[in-house]
């Protein structure tokens, strides 16, 4: 489930950047913003995706 997580937050982080590159060309601040949210969020959840990996290996390096 950890790849299909990871891939959804890209997936947000790119077309979070696709929003923000619109709203930025067009001068639609409202769409940039959210544009910017929606990176920002994906960054985040990917992050966190990190972290637990980061987890898991600690806690697999004390069971050998």
């Amino acid at each position: 489930m950890a790849f299909i997580d990871k891939l959804r937050n890209k997936f947000k982080m790119s077309e979070g950047r696709a929003k923000q590159g619109m709203g930025r060309a067009t001068g639609d601040s409202d769409l940039e913003t959210k544009g910017q949210a929606e990176r920002v969020d994906g960054a985040a959840r990917q992050v966190g995706e990190q972290v637990k990996d980061a987890g898991k290996n600690v806690k697999d390096a004390f069971k050998e």
